[in-house]
């Protein structure tokens, strides 16, 4: 019974220390995110955070809390929430299983946040590092959606 105890109270704290995403964003898993993008052709925003960053919370509560940046992003972009420390495993467009840290360090996520801009194939069209202000946000947006424009979408 102890063991059932201590187990449940792991597995509670284990959840309780997951990174967390931005409230009110539609974040998916990566394989999520990654399957939705090559259904509709729209691009991937994939952040990385992890639990208790500073910098993560700081720009979620400073840049991810305007309307605007929500209504850009949710409509521009299927969005992916990756924990760079996380163990949960996924599986990639290609078929391979990997975990949310091993993706972590396929796209150079060594510190938190990250954020990544990439094609439903899993091209990174550009990278971001640390706090962003929400001029970042909609810079980076505009010079995406241009990106997108000149090349057609892909």
């Amino acid at each position: 019974m102890l063991r059932v105890v201590v187990l449940a109270l792991l597995l509670s704290l284990a959840a309780a220390l997951q990174a967390d995403a931005p409230a009110s964003y539609p974040f998916l898993s990566f394989d999520e995110a990654m399957a939705q993008a090559a259904e509709d052709g729209r691009p991937v925003f994939v952040y990385f955070g992890r639990y208790g960053c500073g910098y993560c919370e700081k720009t979620n509560k400073e840049a991810f809390s305007d309307a605007q940046v929500r209504e850009r992003y949710v409509q521009n972009y299927v969005l992916a929430y990756v924990d760079a420390e996380s163990g949960r495993r996924l599986r990639l467009p290609s078929g391979e299983r990997t975990t949310e840290r091993e993706l972590g360090t396929r796209y150079d996520a060594f510190v938190t946040p990250v954020f990544s801009f990439l094609t439903p194939d899993g091209e990174v069209l550009h990278r971001m590092v640390g706090v962003q202000r929400i001029e970042d946000l909609m810079d980076a947006d505009r010079k995406l959606q241009a990106l997108r424009a000149g090349k057609g979408a892909r």
